[in-house]
């Protein structure tokens, strides 16, 4: 693998890029260089088609980004690779009627773990068996989403902080959802309120991104409470508006990276007779600022 056998091509106007010609087996640092330049010029996301990889391949691959985390840490060790404590399971797929990994997460905009001291840098998405149709990703520039807002807004937002946190969010795990399996330590940590900026600065780009999202932000710190949600709903539909916006339309041996410090996402549905069944990876992060 040479570097003049890689092309890079945009995914689309609002973000992301496709990377033609790598073979993520070969694991040698001059593809990494060009996958991790492209991940920044292309606003944190990049993708890589017909990639096929073991789990071993895929934990080596998403190392050159950073350390991984044990996600043994915040799900059930049954939603995990058996072996790889580092690989999620989001999958449909049931197993004397249990099912096998994390199903239908993340059916709303957001940015992972944000109500963590230190949320992700990012993940890396393989997908090993996907549905005909649906089952699409939405990823959202917040980037553009802040360079975007009135001057005066963006002076204001600067300033400000914001509360975040799991509980009481879509996955609803304290009234039996799918995650309340998960141990009471576990519960603990996510009830907690964790405050990060209303802006965060990416610390590759030096670029300034919003850093609110309406599964997990609950309020802004020092401002009246009516005051502070009309403002989060204002920049909650200011930053999902569609020239924001790209739409992943998955294949098998796809591996996607997306930057969790300037990007939200959000999963589609699909048919439930078929089955979705992807494996991820999530890059160790710092604390906003």
């Amino acid at each position: 693998m040479t570097k003049t056998s890689i092309q890079i091509r945009s995914a689309s106007a609002a973000l992301g890029a496709e990377v033609l010609g790598a073979d993520l087996r070969q694991d040698d640092g001059d593809t990494f260089k060009l996958v991790h330049k492209a991940f920044l010029d292309f606003d944190g996301l990049v993708f890589m088609r017909d990639q096929v990889l073991t789990p071993q391949e895929h934990i080596k691959f998403s190392g050159h980004f950073g350390p991984l985390l044990d996600r043994g840490i915040d799900v059930s060790k049954s939603m995990l690779l058996e072996g790889f404590t580092e690989i999620l399971i989001l999958s449909n797929r049931r197993v004397n009627g249990a099912p096998v990994g994390l199903e239908n997460a993340g059916h709303y905009w957001h940015s992972d773990m944000i109500f963590t001291e230190c949320p992700p840098m990012g993940s890396l998405l393989y997908a090993v068996e996907v549905p005909p149709e649906g089952g699409d990703t939405l990823f959202c520039n917040m980037y553009r989403a802040y360079e975007t807002l009135p001057a005066q807004l963006r002076s204001k937002v600067d300033r400000l902080q914001a509360s975040h946190t799991f509980a009481g969010g879509a996955d609803g795990y304290e009234k039996g959802g799918k995650r309340a399996d998960i141990t009471e330590e576990q519960k603990a940590r996510q009830r907690r309120l964790v405050n990060h900026p209303i802006v965060r600065t990416h610390p590759e780009t030096g670029r300034k991104a919003l850093y609110v999202n309406r599964a997990f932000t609950k309020s802004i710190i020092g401002m009246d409470e009516g005051e502070g949600k009309a403002l989060l709903e204002l920049l909650f539909v200011h930053s999902t508006k569609d020239e924001f916006i790209y739409r992943h339309k998955w294949r098998r041996n796809d591996l996607l990276v997306w930057d969790n410090r300037c990007l939200m996402h959000c999963a589609t549905a699909y048919d439930p007779k078929y089955t979705r069944h992807m494996l991820r990876t999530t890059v160790a992060g710092d604390r906003p600022y």
